[in-house]
């Protein structure tokens, strides 16, 4: 069976075999899901060990007829960027699912099969050459997604699952009517529907204007919901905050890089024109993003707030290095998405292990932590210096290759979010200072012997991602390379585009 069908739907083979399972047998689905995500991430391996960075095009292309009668196939295919965040996806879903070992006690079985059918919606995602089929895997993200926080998220779980669901949605089916209205377009251009689906028919194909300028909005609509850009930002505090640990740590690490995912293979290059008419605006709202959730993360008495607001700072990088159709500032980008997935996604593993011992984020009742957990205020410590950009760690390379780019098209732009980045490291420094430091708390002593540092279980979720971070950091060219392609054939397609709106830009 071709390698990238295997990578898709070897998670849901593993969930159909949980359904199976005995409910009582808790340690035996749990050992099934953690094998199955291990085996998928280790396909995934060879996918990446046998990709060729130097080869123009799609790789391990697999493509089916599946409606003929409209041109719709089940085609599938990988460039660089595609590679890097369907490793990225395996990897965080068996550390994910690890994770989910202790904290879920109750329905574990469903549990478990909601979240490897996540993995294959999003794997799907990031693999899907035929529009119609990112469609549907687009969509399949949503279900298990809305009961691992619906079902197993806290106390404000129902309000916040209804209104991802809302956000998701309305934006989602906005841009199925956006490419219908592409696909008829090319229909009626070509008076053939075969292709009208297809992704490398449709780049470059050269729409009407005005269908473009529409079409753009829909995507950018779902797109943006989902980095989540300002101001359709307002569902993902709450869906962190609510959902369970590993939920949170999906919904950071790949869950946000659908947006980001979205606007470079698809948004871009179907409509060049459109996009550079877009990106004036789609910056200021980048620039507001990044001061926005800066400052707001500022203020967060909640330990994991503080951590969802500064998602919505750090993306704001990507959509900023994305659109402002520069090499190095879109490099950036790609870099910023794949450092977030790994330093966030350890951030809230963190937050979830001490949320374990104490059942409280409340900032203010801690203080004084390292004293009794010193491994634990290490771990934490080093994730956050990675998150304030700090040089030789994988958060300093994505953020500084965007602002150097975004300063060659707009030095303004680039002076804005270079303050920015002095206030994370105020936030999060002064985070880590008043957790970690001083005496221990009243609340801390009251806990007592239950406040035990790290795990061993809890350290192996964190050691690889530590790991990339510091690899990622020294040696970024082993990412730059992979992305290459993507970066060469965007920036392409962007500048075939509308010259007087990138000038205007300029």
């Amino acid at each position: 069976m071709p390698i990238l069908t295997l990578i898709t739907f070897v998670p849901l083979a593993g969930a159909i075999l949980i359904a199976f399972l005995p409910r009582g047998s808790v340690g035996l689905v749990r050992a099934v899901a953690l094998g199955t995500a291990l085996v998928t991430f280790v396909l995934s391996l060879f996918l990446l060990v046998g990709f060729l960075p130097g080869r123009p095009g799609f790789q391990f292309l697999e493509e089916v007829d599946w409606i003929p009668a409209f041109g719709i196939q089940y085609k599938l295919g990988v460039d660089g960027l595609s590679v890097a965040l369907v490793v990225l996806t395996t990897t965080l879903t068996w550390i994910s699912i690890l994770a989910s070992f202790g904290p879920i006690k109750d329905r574990v079985k469903e549990y478990m099969i909601s979240f490897l059918i996540l993995e294959v919606g999003m794997i799907g995602v990031f693999v899907a050459l035929d529009l119609f089929l990112f469609y549907i895997f687009f969509e399949v993200v949503l279900v298990p997604m809305y009961l691992i926080i619906g079902i197993w998220g806290g106390a404000n779980r129902i309000y916040a699952t209804i209104k991802f669901v809302i956000y998701t949605l309305v934006g989602s089916l906005l841009m199925l009517v956006g490419i219908l209205a592409t696909a008829f377009a090319f229909q009626a251009a070509t008076g053939s529907w075969n292709g009208a689906f297809d992704y490398e028919q449709l780049r470059g194909f050269g729409f009407d204007g005005t269908l473009q300028l529409f079409a753009f909005g829909a995507f950018f609509l779902a797109f943006a919901i989902k980095v989540p850009m300002f101001p359709f930002h307002t569902w993902l505090p709450d869906a962190h905050v609510e959902a369970p640990t590993a939920g949170s740590v999906i919904l950071a690490g790949i869950l946000l890089k659908l947006g980001g995912y979205g606007f470079i293979r698809f948004a871009v290059p179907l409509f060049a024109d459109a996009a550079q008419t877009w990106a004036p605006l789609i910056i200021v709202l980048s620039l507001i993003a990044i001061i926005y959730g800066a400052i707001v993360a500022l203020v967060q008495p909640d330990l994991k707030k503080l951590v969802a607001y500064s998602s919505v700072s750090h993306m704001g990088f990507v959509t900023l290095g994305v659109f402002a159709f520069q090499e190095q500032a879109l490099q950036g980008a790609i870099l910023q998405m794949i450092n977030h997935g790994l330093i966030t996604g350890a951030l809230f593993l963190l937050v979830g292990v001490i949320y374990e011992r104490t059942h409280d984020r409340t900032i203010a009742k801690y203080g004084g932590l390292s004293e009794r957990t010193p491994v634990y205020a290490v771990a934490f410590g080093f994730f956050i210096f990675a998150s304030a950009g700090l040089p030789g760690l994988s958060g300093f390379v994505g953020e500084f290759l965007t602002l150097v780019g975004t300063f060659a098209v707009n030095p303004w732009a680039a002076v804005v979010a270079t303050f920015v980045m002095i206030a994370a490291a105020a936030y999060l420094l002064w985070m880590f200072q008043r957790v970690f430091f001083g005496e221990v708390s009243e609340f801390l002593k009251g806990i007592g012997h239950h406040l035990e540092d790290l795990r061993p279980v809890e350290t192996l979720t964190l050691v690889p991602l530590g790991a990339l971070v510091v690899v990622f950091g020294l040696v970024p060219g082993l990412l730059l390379t992979l992305v290459q392609g993507t970066v060469t054939a965007m920036i392409g397609d962007a500048t075939a585009g509308n010259a007087i709106n990138l000038a205007f830009w300029r």
